[in-house]
């Protein structure tokens, strides 16, 4: 049985407009000790996934889902208390901005002890000892001086090692990570990337990793889900995800990095035109066909459903992958590399 199992999970936000469709079926699994990516823009529906799994969405706010279980329990039909039980024990979260994750007004001890105070029946000093244990462990020095700071006397990178302290004190199940290294420079993201594979293989947790990186999700993932407009569009492995992509705007994606086109130095870059569409209203179709050079009539109006391509991967497209890759290529002048 999966560690985490999400079957048609549909979610509707209230705006000022209106409510806003901001997921749409989506569906996929997660199995103890791998990692599943989340890709995708900005707008496409990847935080609210998290934190629909997490129970953290706007109580106005109106989750379904044929199944949302996580451990065999049904996080659908758990209370709140039920809920924040699970929460910083078996199921973490990693958030985006650690400036904003961690409170400014407590101390880094305060914060990293309160999950084991909450969890674990341990005194406070025992809670600070395991506490410096795994700051240790994520790399930072000093760590009982540390814990005496507040979070504006870290770096960025120091304070996002910290929230990831914080979401592994527990030794959770399952850990979420949402862009957690979006604000890093190249080399302490490296570093942290590293970190959270080590972490990974030595307490055996799934991790859900969600990014708009496609260069980090190659290096951490095993498979991958590719999220438009609210769903799940193409999933599979790394390796077809990156080297055969199904799906039109995955295809735009991978034409998008400077590695992933045939082209000489100098030229321009490939692009996807158009924007994501608003999803107040709802959404006929495929979310994509207004950016699409290979919609179709049918595409405009007809539910289209994930279906099975080759291997592990799947596609919701109409059209056949060899006749996509054609129809983009001719657009956007650029070959993808097989």
């Amino acid at each position: 049985m999966p560690l985490l199992e999400v079957t048609d999970l549909r979610v509707r936000l209230a705006t000022q407009r209106g409510p806003a469709d901001a997921v749409r079926g989506a569906g996929f699994t997660l199995d103890r000790g791998d990692t599943l990516g989340l890709i995708g823009e900005s707008g496409c529906g990847k935080s609210i996934t998290a934190l629909s799994v997490m129970g953290l969405l706007p109580k106005k706010a109106e989750v379904q889902a044929e199944a949302l279980r996580f451990d065999s329990q049904d996080l659908l039909k758990l209370n709140e208390r039920q809920l924040s039980n699970l929460r910083g024990d078996k199921l973490a979260m990693i958030f985006q901005e650690p400036m904003t994750a961690l409170n400014p007004v407590y101390t880094i001890g305060d914060q990293l002890t309160e999950p084991l105070l909450r969890h674990r029946r341990i005194s406070k000093r025992e809670a600070y000892s395991l506490a410096e244990r795994i700051l240790e462990k994520v790399g930072i020095s000093g760590a009982a001086r540390r814990m005496q700071q507040f979070p504006h006397q870290l770096s960025g990178g120091l304070r996002q090692r910290i929230v990831i302290a914080m979401a592994l004190i527990c030794e959770p199940k399952l850990v979420i990570a949402d862009e957690p290294t979006t604000a890093l420079d190249v080399t302490i993201q490296a570093q942290i990337l590293h970190l959270m594979k080590d972490l990974q293989r030595e307490f055996g947790m799934g991790m859900l990793f969600i990014t708009h990186d496609l260069g980090l999700v190659s290096r951490i993932a095993d498979r991958v889900l590719v999220m438009y407009a609210g769903q799940i569009v193409e999933s599979g492995s790394v390796a077809e995800i990156f080297d055969r992509p199904s799906h039109p705007y995955t295809k735009g994606l991978m034409q998008c990095l400077p590695s992933g086109v045939r082209a000489q130095p100098g030229a321009r870059l490939g692009s996807i035109p158009g924007i994501v569409p608003n999803l107040v209203g709802g959404i006929k179709g495929c979310g994509f066909a207004g950016r699409c050079p290979a919609v179709r009539e049918a595409c405009r109006s007809a539910e289209i459903a994930l279906r099975a391509v080759a291997g592990t991967q799947a596609s919701r497209c109409i059209l056949p992958p060899e006749e996509v890759a054609k129809l983009w290529t001719e657009a956007v002048g650029l070959e993808i590399e097989q």
